[in-house]
């Protein structure tokens, strides 16, 4: 082999050059990321709301030795406790060696994925077809929505307090549900609209049924049958649809992607794909952290983060309260001294639609987990911009400790783009910087990430627990 030319050997010194996982990383590497992204792939198809996220979130965290905290209770190092928050959002600790008013590091990830939400009354027949009429969360291309088949979940409040959980179209023999579309040789006019309202958000209406109740008389008698139905296997009315949160979600599978099996096609890899590494990484901490380790997962994300379980709401602030309480501080004691990944994920380049990234600045699949300095759009509106310090001390956790990862925005300036929580967390007076995967389709109702930068999500936040 020739040696190198100084030049070559100055190159190597000063420049630098994004690496992908794939030579970056031995064969042992690989196997293991393909490995963890097996249970990836089981939480997402078995947590599509944030109610189920959640759910699945404290199911496994009781597995993994957490309590349900206590207020008032004092806890010790070690203790492993987490916080449920109307079962969208929770919270889990574990207790670090350094009491609280030295800070906290904190994971925060959202659970709440752009769908499709049922209006209060949904329920309504045309021309011997039922439909639901819905309305859309977050930022959705409408378009998208139609003509792929859909599971309905959520829950439903009846007069009487009770609650019924609803999960329709997802196991085996269910019935799914679809928005339908027009057939090109008739969808001239529709064809002509702005391509935002090639589907109307009011033309997002779900086909759930065209049967008829069996009857000599009366109206809509397929609405009717429907309702039969309902009522036979949920014991519901329509009024309670008033007093429901129903959902309706794509119900395809996760599946591997491509022919080398290197990435993994799902609905919500925005922002499971964080929430679930963050939620692994807090089980996987080795004894007691020097610091408490905080992983928040939490709701409302795709909206605004409004809302009593979005963290615009104060439970962050009163859940880390209580533990300054139990060592007689106050909350701000400990907020002013904390540190924050949050957890989000990034837009990947995609050479199909170069012209909206900046190629010298975009994140890339296989390339490791993506470190967002600030996200917003345009002038930085809406952004926390991480201080360089900060974003300095987790580069060196991350390449010290061989975590593969990147530096990018979400896309050109003058382009727009996205917010985050890391905003409401820097408003607490914490420092925070994004860390998050790259993912390719994000928004739409099937997602692509790499198993790789999955993998090195988990390492990522574990080493920022261990070594922060």
């Amino acid at each position: 082999m020739a040696e190198k030319t100084a030049s070559e050997l100055l190159r190597e010194q000063l420049s630098y050059k994004r690496k992908n996982g794939r030579l970056y990383s031995d064969e042992s590497i690989v196997n293991a990321a393909d490995s963890y992204c097996d249970g990836y792939k089981v939480f997402l198809d078995k947590a599509k709301t944030e109610r189920e996220a959640a759910k699945a979130a404290m199911e496994m965290a009781k597995a993994a030795g957490f309590t349900e905290f206590e207020h008032g209770k004092k806890y010790s190092a070690g203790d492993r406790v987490f916080f449920n928050n109307r079962g969208k959002t929770v919270a889990f600790a574990v207790i670090g060696k350094q009491p609280v008013e030295n800070g906290v590091n904190i994971t925060a990830a959202h659970i709440d994925s752009p769908r499709l939400d049922l209006k209060p009354n949904p329920l309504y027949e045309d021309t011997d077809i039922a439909l639901f009429k819905t309305h859309y969360y977050g930022g959705i291309k409408k378009y998208q929505w139609a003509t792929i088949p859909m599971s309905l979940h959520g829950v439903v409040v009846k007069r009487d307090g009770s609650e019924t959980q609803v999960n329709i179209g997802e196991n085996e023999g269910d019935p799914q549900f679809v928005i339908t579309d027009l057939l090109p040789h008739l969808a001239a006019s529709q064809m002509s609209r702005k391509p935002g309202e090639i589907i109307k958000g009011e033309e997002l209406n779900i086909l759930v049924g065209s049967l008829p109740f069996k009857s000599d008389s009366g109206s809509e008698l397929v609405k009717l049958n429907i309702m039969k139905i309902l009522n036979e296997k949920y014991g519901i009315v329509e009024r309670d649809f008033l007093t429901a949160e129903l959902e309706a979600v794509p119900a395809m599978k996760v599946s591997d992607i491509g022919f080398d099996r290197s990435m993994i096609g799902g609905y919500g890899h925005d922002d499971r794909v964080c929430a679930y590494p963050a939620l692994e990484a807090i089980f996987e901490i080795d004894g007691t952290p020097e610091y408490t380790a905080l992983t928040v997962l939490t709701d409302k994300e795709e909206t605004g983060s409004d809302g009593n379980t979005g963290l615009c709401s104060s439970y962050l602030k009163y859940f880390i309260a209580d533990l300054a309480r139990a060592e007689g501080l106050m909350g701000r004691d400990v907020l002013s001294k904390s540190k924050c990944l949050s957890a989000d994920v990034n837009a990947a380049f995609d050479p199909t639609f170069a012209s909206v990234l900046d190629k010298m600045n975009a994140s890339y699949i296989n390339k490791g987990i993506v470190v967002t300095k600030y996200t917003g759009a345009r002038g930085k509106s809406g952004t926390s911009d991480a201080s360089a310090e900060f974003v300095g001390e987790v580069a060196r956790i991350f390449d010290s400790n061989n975590v593969n990862w990147q530096l990018g925005e979400l896309g050109k300036v003058d382009e727009g783009g996205g917010g985050t929580v890391a905003k409401y967390i820097a408003n607490l007076d914490v420092d925070v910087v994004d860390v998050g995967v790259p993912v390719l389709s994000m928004h739409a109702p099937y997602e692509v990430v790499s198993k790789l930068d999955v993998y090195m999500a988990k390492k990522a936040f574990l080493k920022f627990f261990e070594k922060c």
